[in-house]
């Protein structure tokens, strides 16, 4: 059986999960056409979707075209909730990339279409809601080429846009873009200069270059009202790959969604690449290669969800019995791992409970939504019993705070939304404490070395004593201390882009009394080494010294030109440095640079400005040095290694010994 793992991808708003309703209506799977202002569609199955009329999880729902399986995902278009899309990613052979007629090319189009070039993953446009008033055909064709691609292919013309009876029809296609896939099809540009260029030669261009990612075919048409659907079909049955992989190789897949079965049961939603799993199999999974036992299997196909006692390569699946299973996990052999699509949560909020809100109960529920989301954080401070959530924008703090009302009943607000700073070394520092020397009450000796690295590294542990010089656990118990120490630095910012070296190590080995057992008091333990690293590393840190960095979003704002005047003096308030100013058409085009912290107030400030005619498009760009205001400090959740004295009166120590 042919499988095709199918993404609908859109900016909010462009009839991406009406689109999603019209394919399942044309292949049969559904009888009526769901709503997304009435709430009835197939995908958004969440309360708060079908109220909000947005996508927020990405859902998964299959149907047969011309003998194969397509299992289509539809997801979120909200920039909040890119995440979701993320996770997506990896799991797709193909992509329908769905623009409005009405609106164009926006924001969060450019930002999918970027990642689905540097990722190859074949991709259809689809211009959908020709129906609607002011919907545009060559404008919207002068558009795409000019802000998302040139490679891309018209399939046919759209006749009596605006109006209900608004038709999609196919052709020439290929044979009226012959410059396009010429330029990347040696046979074809011979045959064109010697003047053989047949359909077909055409045709098998066309498809060998929409599956390797070099073009991008165009099909104009309305979900609402089924134009051109049925050519959109066909371009997905013909130009698309179908999923690869061999059934009887080595088991290897990814979990890209994780879920909750009707008795509190991790399910996850996983892609098959290679090999078959069956029920009762003992599979490992994670980077630590746990194993656990599937218990139970589900396939998707022909619009529903059944029990399966297998599932092989190619295929989707949900899969029970992994309990401690993760998103992003891979299941048996891991395949080639990926950098983040997308730059992580640049804002923080803290949890307020309501007065009548059991603390122990929403953090139950936000460790619930966390582990759907592993870009969303969660940082819990146990002496003043808060808990803070990192965020991609102000949307999905009001989904958390209705998700948790209408799922699990709890009554949240939250405290304003700030940014997630970063510390930097200013240079580099050493401190070291001995074993058996005061003050040090640990029976340990670590000494640390800490120094700046090029941006982007990250964090580098490296060894200058010894591996044999005392038991591997206890140098392990350094490097995890370190790890855990550095998500809060002098200003209680996670410390990143620098080198830790150990330079000094030293252990009291295991003694015991005569005819008695172990003595912990005469005896390193890797409580000493955990207890010490953090008192060393800190100080290191303060010799050194660190400077906050905060968020820095890249924009790109279009308005009409006669408004550029109200616009700058707005964008200096906000702290944004334009740097390229240009005119196109009637309109003006500004980049530049403005901190994650104003992007919300300059959204919402930007219709005002602009006759409601700007378009504000921004994405993380760099962490750059704090430079004005107060200098942003975050409150410690540790035992706090900064303060010698309140430290060890709270870390289990022994003295003397």
């Amino acid at each position: 059986m042919h499988m095709l793992n199918l993404g609908i991808l859109a900016h909010v708003d462009a009839g991406k999960t009406s689109l999603t309703e019209r394919l399942l209506h044309s292949a049969g799977v559904i009888d009526e056409i769901g709503s997304v202002d009435d709430g009835s569609t197939r995908t958004d199955t969440l309360a708060l979707e079908r109220q909000r009329g947005i996508t927020i999880k990405s859902a998964v729902v299959s149907f047969p075209l011309d003998g194969v399986t397509v299992n289509l995902i539809d997801t979120p278009g909200h920039p909040d909730f890119i995440a979701e899309v993320e996770r997506v990613l990896g799991v797709l052979d193909g992509v329908v990339l769905v623009i409005s007629a009405v609106e164009g090319v926006q924001a969060q189009t450019r930002v999918l279409m970027r990642t689905l070039q540097r990722l190859r993953i074949p991709t259809l446009l689809f211009v959908n809601k020709i129906d609607r008033s002011g919907a545009r055909r060559e404008a919207v064709l002068r558009e795409i080429p000019a802000r998302l691609t040139p490679a891309i292919v018209p399939m046919g013309t759209a006749t009596g846009l605006g109006t209900r009876a608004a038709r999609f029809t196919p052709g020439p296609g290929p044979a009226g873009a012959l410059d396009v896939l010429a330029e990347h099809d040696d046979t074809l540009l011979t045959a064109y200069v010697e003047n053989t260029v047949t359909d077909a030669l055409l045709h098998a261009s066309l498809v060998r270059q929409t599956r390797e990612a070099l073009v991008h075919p165009v099909y104009f048409g309305s979900a609402a009202t089924g134009a051109g659907v049925a050519a959109l079909l066909s371009g997905v049955a013909t130009l698309l790959p179908v999923a690869g992989g061999d059934t009887d190789g080595p088991v290897s897949a990814t979990v890209f969604k994780i879920d909750r079965g009707p008795a509190g049961e991790k399910v996850a939603y996983a892609r098959m690449f290679s090999g078959t799993l069956r029920t009762r199999d003992k599979v490992p999974f994670g980077a630590d290669g746990v194993e656990g036992r599937i218990t139970g299997i589900s396939v998707f196909g022909h619009g529903t969800q059944t029990r399966a006692e297998s599932v092989g390569a190619g295929r989707i699946a949900c899969l029970t019995g992994l309990a401690d299973i993760r998103i992003g996990d891979a299941i048996g052999e891991p395949r080639e791992t990926h950098e983040h699509f997308f730059a992580p949560p640049t804002l923080e909020t803290v949890v307020v409970p309501g007065p009548d809100t059991d603390r122990g109960a929403l953090h139950v529920a936000l460790t619930r939504l966390a582990e759907q989301d592993p870009l969303i954080g969660l940082r819990r401070d146990e002496r003043r019993r808060e808990t803070s959530v990192s965020l991609y924008g102000e949307v999905q703090k009001e989904v958390i705070q209705a998700t948790l009302a209408g799922e699990y009943g709890l009554e949240v607000t939250f405290r304003e939304t700030t940014p997630l700073c970063v510390e930097r070394l200013v240079g580099s520092g050493h401190a070291v404490e001995f074993n058996k020397q005061d003050p040090n009450p640990f029976l340990a000796t670590v000494g640390l070395r800490v120094e700046p690295a090029p941006v982007g590294s990250g964090v580098v542990f490296r060894l200058e004593v010894e591996l044999g010089s005392m038991p591997y656990a206890f140098f392990k118990a350094v490097e995890d201390t370190v790890r855990e120490t550095l998500e809060q630095g002098l200003h209680g910012w996670r410390v990143t882009d620098c080198v830790v070296t150990m330079t000094h190590s030293g252990y009291s080995p295991r003694q015991s009394h005569a005819h008695q057992g172990f003595d912990k008091s005469m005896s390193s333990t890797g409580a000493d080494f955990r207890g010490v690293t953090p008192l060393v590393l800190l100080e290191a840190l303060r010799r050194a010294g660190t400077r906050v960095h905060e968020p820095m979003h890249r924009f790109r704002i279009e308005a009409p030109a006669d408004t550029l005047g109200a616009l700058l003096p707005a964008l200096a308030r906000s702290g944004a440095v334009p740097e390229t100013t240009r005119n196109r058409d009637e309109l003006c085009v500004l980049e530049g640079t403005v901190p994650a912290a104003r992007v919300h107030a300059l959204q919402q400030e930007l219709p005002g400005l602009t006759r409601g005619e700007g378009e504000l498009e921004s994405s993380f760009a760099h962490y750059a040095p704090v430079t004005h205001g107060t200098l942003p400090e975050r409150p410690r959740t540790d035992h706090n290694p900064l303060n010698r004295k309140e430290y060890l009166l709270n870390v289990t120590r022994r003295v003397g010994g």
